[in-house]
């Protein structure tokens, strides 16, 4: 009987052994799972930050590619003004300013009364803005000067002035362009190459320092629609870029 017991004792032992073994043996494995876990959440990770590192670069190389065939597909002039060409009234005579009617920024009708030099009243021919009106009166004038200018809105272009040796040789009448105003930010409005100047515009002459060589600057005449944008006026300075 005490030896049938003592084996019944030895295998319960022999049990307990293995099963602290196993016991041992799940713990070393889930603590080696927990490992792996982690580590495969590192992978993930990094894997996720190679991907987001790949894509930036991408994005940038794409932004630089698009900006370098933008650039390589337009002439861009920095130094652009809205204008219109001044008309310019003056009498036939020579006489003494008696009485001026208007001031800048009045609105004129045509065959409006805008001053009177001696005897002379100056008229409008059309309708437009006025620009300059000196309203001293006894104020002198001789035959044919300028009594008041004005402009007229509808004729308002934008015009460029472009240096010859940066891309004044791609430009042609008819080209598409996008340009903007310094008064309205980045806003973009849209026009038409109308004319580029047959000769350089006098004194505008940029010598170069490397060479002192003289690079002319020609006038590119770009037309809009001016019922679209009314609010650009006459003298804002713009920015253009002309699609090649």
């Amino acid at each position: 009987m005490d030896n049938k017991q003592n084996k019944i004792e030895q295998e319960l032992r022999a049990v307990k052994s293995e099963l602290a073994r196993d016991e041992k043996k799940i713990a070393s494995d889930e603590a080696r799972i927990i490992k792996d876990e982690k580590e495969i959440k590192k992978m993930k990770l990094s894997m996720r930050g190679l991907m987001t590192l790949v894509l930036i670069i991408v994005a940038i190389g794409g932004a630089i590619l698009a900006y370098l065939v933008y650039e390589n597909r337009s002439v861009y002039i920095e130094k652009s003004d809205v204008e219109a060409p001044a008309i310019s009234l003056s009498s036939t005579a020579p006489g003494t300013l008696n009485e001026m009617l208007v001031q800048a920024g009045d609105t004129v009708s045509a065959n409006q009364v805008v001053a009177r030099v001696g005897d002379q009243l100056i008229k409008t021919k059309i309708a437009g803005v006025v620009t300059k009106a000196d309203s001293t009166v006894g104020q002198s004038y001789a035959a044919g000067q300028t009594v008041v200018a004005m402009i007229d809105p509808t004729q308002l272009h934008v015009v460029g002035h472009l240096d010859e040796n940066k891309g004044l040789d791609r430009v042609r009448v008819g080209q598409y362009v996008t340009f903007t105003a310094d008064a309205f930010g980045s806003k973009q409005y849209t026009g038409i190459v109308d004319e580029i100047s047959p000769e350089a515009r006098s004194g505008d002459i940029v010598f170069t320092i490397s060479d002192a060589r003289q690079e002319q600057v020609f006038d590119v005449k770009v037309r809009f629609d001016t019922t679209l944008y009314p609010e650009l006026k006459n003298g804002m300075s713009a920015r253009i870029w002309v699609t090649i």
